[in-house]
Order: C-alpha cells, then sequence, then structure tokens
C-alpha cells in the first residue's frame, strides 16, 4: 500500500556522461522498516542514496517522500534525515560532542552548553562515556568513531536514516556491536532506515527486507528467508562470494 511507504521510487535514471548508473529503479521502503540495498561496487548504491537526499538530480524517474514528491520541488526533506556515513566522516577539528551536536549548532542554533548537554545523552545512548564528549576524533578507535557518528544521525530523531557500509574496517565482534546499536537506534525512533552494504552478515542481521542493485535496477528483493531460498543466480553469486556465475567483475 502506497500509504504505507516512506519512500517511493519510481522509473529512476541516472547517469554521468554515457554511463548509465541507475537505469529505471524502482524501489520502497515502508514506514518503520529497515531495508538493506546490496550489489558489488560502483553499481549504484550510492547514487541511489545520494538522490533519495537530494544531492543529486535524477534525469528523470519519481522519489516521494511520505507521499510528496521530491524531484524538482522545493521541498526541505533534510530534517526527517540522518545519516552514518563510511568512516563515520567525522570533522577532525571539532571535538566529539560539537561532531554530534553539529546539526543542533548550526541548523537549530541551540545553545552551545545545551547542545554539549544533549551530545553527551545521545553518546550515552550509544555507549559511550560523557570523558569522551571532549575528545578529539583521532583519539578515538574505528570502532568508537562509529558510535559517535550514528549519535550525530539520531540526535535530531530523523524519521529516515541512511547507514552507509556502516561495519566497514570493523572487526566481526565491533561489527555485530554496530549492528545491534543500529537497530536499537532506528527501533527506538522508530524510523524508517534504508542500509547499503557488502556485509552479508550484517544484512542478515539488521535488514527487515533486502535489495539487490546490479546494472542499474533492482533485480530482486525479499525477506532474509526468501534470499536463502532464492534462485536467482546474480543474488546467490553474490551472497556467497563467488567468483563463478553470470556476473563477470573485471580485473
Amino acid at each position: 500500500m502506497a500509504e504505507e511507504n516512506k519512500i517511493e521510487i519510481r522509473n529512476l535514471y541516472k547517469a554521468f556522461g554515457k554511463k548509465k548508473v541507475l537505469d529505471g529503479v524502482d524501489l520502497d521502503v515502508r514506514k518503520g522498516e529497515s531495508l538493506v540495498v546490496i550489489g558489488g561496487s560502483g553499481t549504484g548504491k550510492s547514487v541511489l542514496i545520494k538522490c533519495i537526499q537530494g544531492l543529486l538530480m535524477p534525469d528523470s524517474g519519481s522519489i516521494k517522500i511520505d507521499g510528496v514528491e521530491t524531484v524538482g520541488a522545493n521541498v526541505d526533506i533534510h530534517k526527517k534525515m540522518g545519516m552514518l556515513f563510511q568512516g563515520a566522516a567525522l570533522f577532525d577539528s571539532l571535538s566529539v560532542w560539537e561532531n554530534v551536536a553539529f546539526t543542533l549548532i548550526e541548523n537549530d542554533k541551540m545553545k552551545r552548553a545545551d547542545a554539549k548537554l544533549e551530545a553527551i545523552r545521545v553518546l550515552r545512548q550509544v555507549g559511550l562515556a560523557p570523558d569522551v564528549a571532549d575528545l578529539e576524533p583521532a583519539e578515538l578507535s574505528g570502532g568508537m568513531q562509529k558510535r559517535v557518528g550514528l549519535a550525530r544521525a539520531i540526535i535530531n530523531k530523523p524519521e529516515i536514516i541512511f547507514f552507509d557500509e556502516p561495519t566497514t574496517g570493523l572487526d566481526p565482534i565491533m561489527a555485530d556491536v554496530i549492528n545491534d546499536l543500529i537497530i536499537e537506534s532506528a527501533r527506538g525512533l522508530g524510523a524508517s532506515t534504508l542500509t547499503i552494504t557488502h556485509d552479508m552478515a550484517s544484512a542478515r542481521k539488521i535488514a527487515d527486507r533486502i535489495a539487490m542493485l546490479y546494472q542499474g535496477k533492482i533485480i530482486w528483493s525479499g525477506t532474509v528467508k526468501e534470499m536463502e531460498k532464492s534462485d536467482n543466480p546474480y543474488l546467490q553469486q553474490f551472497i556467497s562470494g563467488s567468483s563463478h556465475g553470470p556476473i563477470q567483475v573485471e580485473v
């Protein structure tokens, strides 16, 4: 049902020069759903997210958020969104709390003292003690940086959260910790989430539904259980990590 969709994408196209990146994408993210988009490098996953966020203008197609068309429309959708970037992407020149409270200070014009208190509260939610707040990002481990990035993504209580390769560079145990925090944070907010990842362990854990992007199109979507039983050869080759199959990788 369309009214159950937080994000509704239809017939989305985006090319850079002669290279078609998105070639007629149809995709829905339901309200409160965790959708994970999988696919190889260069298949257009990051471009898809940037189009939804309004950072890239599609060549054609429709992106509706809460039923409102955003392509070519002058609508402010960014307050509804948060994002955990690959590698956390923290500002080196700012302290941890200033990173977390960035949107509160810059966009909401909150007083710095109040913003710091709010940042410390959210840092606690992601398992970081108050004394971390005054550290610099360079003083943190990779896992701690991811937690800080997650705190920044959720501090404005977004309705939609994007996760770009959230477990990249983490050991399996820390990756699982981050996966748990992603699930807890999204459920706590009632947010819809869209994650792009190569990490199938992460995808299996956090996804309500998985979609595979290949050659600019969504070629399969379904639940984790349906994925395991699917006979789609492209999907099975990707999730098994096999070099043999219909997906040919240039080396």
